[in-house]
């Protein structure tokens, strides 16, 4: 088994790395992180261009979350999906055999997240596995 968090160094997702190493931690499971991205359009030389940057960013996001994971003394796996973030997570947790999926949230209301489509939002009503909405931090953290 496995925690699976979504991460992409938004502030929603650094406290939610915070939440996810505690309970990698807690269980003793290894936390697999998940940068998720894919460019818009799909065919043509742009699209190649604009993937390889996506890449590139996911690989610097996740680096410094495992940075985090490993001074807390936590086993991680990086995996970078060229997917949309839903579908990587979907997917990776499967592959995983994920106790939870973790993500970190913007703050917004549950009406927006529903009609914008947010990532915690279709996560909750898509995945077979419990999912961890994580509220972002108080003024006071």
């Amino acid at each position: 088994m496995s925690v699976v968090l979504g991460y992409d160094e938004s502030p929603g997702a650094r406290h939610a790395l915070t939440v996810a190493i505690s309970v990698a931690t807690r269980y003793a499971e290894p936390l697999v992180l998940v940068h998720g991205s894919t460019p818009p359009g799909g065919l043509g030389e742009e699209s190649a261009v604009h993937r390889a940057a996506l890449e590139e960013q996911g690989r610097a996001a996740l680096a410094h979350a495992v940075e985090e994971a490993e001074a807390a003394g936590v086993e991680t796996v990086l995996e970078h999906v060229s997917a949309r973030p839903v579908d990587a997570l979907l997917e990776v947790a499967e592959r995983h055999d994920a106790a939870v999926i973790v993500v970190g949230t913007w703050g917004e209301s549950p009406l927006r997240g529903a009609i914008l489509g947010s990532t915690p939002h279709k996560l909750l009503h898509l995945s077979t596995r419990p999912v961890l909405c994580v509220p972002p931090p108080s003024p006071a953290d």
